[in-house]
């Protein structure tokens, strides 16, 4: 696991309408270098103006690397990839090869970080793709999501954990690594802030666990609050276990999660755990008011985290992630803020007497969707409470 690094600036990037402005004015400034790593990059107002940003920058000789998701963003359309490459930047897609019908292990890892980094100077992570942010029924409401600028000595961290998933991904195309360093400049050293964080990664060779493992450190030192929002939430037994051993304790315990279904397995399959979760009187509000896509946690109002990594098999188990953890009160306390206004003003509480009205029929979707989905995981090669099988590398991107 990383550790703390000091004399860091990290500042909470709240939904779309903060986070795509910052990033877009950091590209207008790269002079070097920029990487970004995105999951979903859509061809819709949103990309296309991060997209116009990045040929900008190509355009001025700024080396330029584009790294998305073969499956996420698999509606990339062919003409703005060459767009984007006629201006001379470059765009390559970790594991293009997709099916709807395989379970096989490397089809189902993905690359789910949401990374971009200027210059060595400038880091942006967190849970945020590159699509429109609006509520897609009423373009009214913004889901809730979380990004974080960094500079400071955490940055080299970040730049160069992309730069070798960049590398890895050109090597297997048999590419000309153009994102390699450029040896006439050095990023400046100095401190830029007084906040400590540490860089987290999830991939399949020595970072397995490394975000779960912080999580549950987290949690079990955690003396008063707990405050969870995760999109997609199905952890396995010891992160269950760890919630309310914690709950036991005393500490007051929140989870928010998506009350909108959008992926209806995942959905039900949350809802397996409710009973047990209720039982130890832990809070469970279901956010209605718009999509709530957030993957972060606040505890004891000064350990915080912000990334892409959801509470879920698919991000703790498989995917490529990527999450800044923060142990800065001041941080936390507007994170804790964040949150408690989405759950006052858009959620729902869930209680036993809710439980109560459900029918025989959702009760057994529940359950079916939470044995189908750990059947999918076991597929795939993995248990729940488990260590992994046998690593394939990411260097295996095809």
């Amino acid at each position: 696991m990383s550790r703390m690094i000091p004399n860091n600036q990290i500042t909470l990037l709240q939904n779309g309408e903060t986070y795509f402005p910052a990033i877009e004015a950091a590209l207008d400034r790269a002079m070097h270098e920029i990487y970004i790593e995105t999951y979903i990059f859509e061809n819709d107002n949103t990309g296309r103006r991060i997209a116009e940003a990045l040929k900008r920058a190509a355009l001025r000789g700024v080396t330029t690397c584009v790294l998305i998701d073969g499956f996420g963003s698999i509606g990339f359309p062919k003409t703005m990839v060459d767009d984007l490459e006629a201006a001379g930047a470059r765009v390559l897609k970790f594991r293009p090869k997709t099916s709807p019908w395989t379970l096989r292990r490397r089809r189902l890892r993905r690359l789910h970080r949401k990374i971009v980094v200027v210059d060595q100077t400038i880091a942006f992570v967190g849970g945020i793709n590159i699509n429109d942010h609006r509520d897609i029924s009423s373009q009214t409401s913004l889901r809730v999501d979380y990004a974080v600028s960094i500079q400071g000595p955490l940055v080299k961290e970040i730049h160069d954990s992309a730069r070798r998933v960049w590398s890895r991904v050109a090597w297997m195309r048999w590419l000309p690594d153009r994102g390699r360093n450029d040896d006439r400049y050095r990023p400046s050293t100095e401190p830029t802030g007084l906040m400590q964080a540490a860089f987290l990664v999830r991939n399949n060779i020595r970072h397995r666990r490394d975000i779960e493992e912080a999580y549950l450190q987290a949690i079990e030192q955690a003396q008063d609050e707990i405050i969870l929002a995760s999109a997609y939430f199905l952890p396995g037994l010891n992160f269950r276990h760890a919630l309310t051993d914690a709950a036991g304790r005393g500490v007051r315990v929140v989870l928010l999660l998506q009350g909108r279904m959008d992926h209806p397995l995942l959905h039900y399959a949350s809802q397996a755990l409710y009973c047990s979760f209720l039982a130890a009187r832990i809070e469970i509000h279901e956010y209605h008011k718009s999509m709530m896509h957030a993957k972060v946690a606040v505890i004891d109002e000064h350990w915080a985290t912000v990334g892409s990594s959801n509470l879920d098999p698919f991000s703790l188990l498989l995917a490529l992630e990527a999450n800044v953890v923060v142990d800065d009160e001041a941080f936390a306390k507007e994170l804790k803020f964040s949150l408690e206004q989405a759950i006052e003003t858009g959620a729902q509480r869930i209680g036993e007497n809710n439980r109560g009205t459900q029918s025989i029929g959702q009760r057994l979707a529940s359950w079916l969707s939470y044995g189908v989905v750990r059947f999918m995981i076991g597929i795939a090669g993995y248990a729940p409470g488990k260590p992994p099988g046998r690593a394939v590398p990411i260097d295996h991107a095809a």
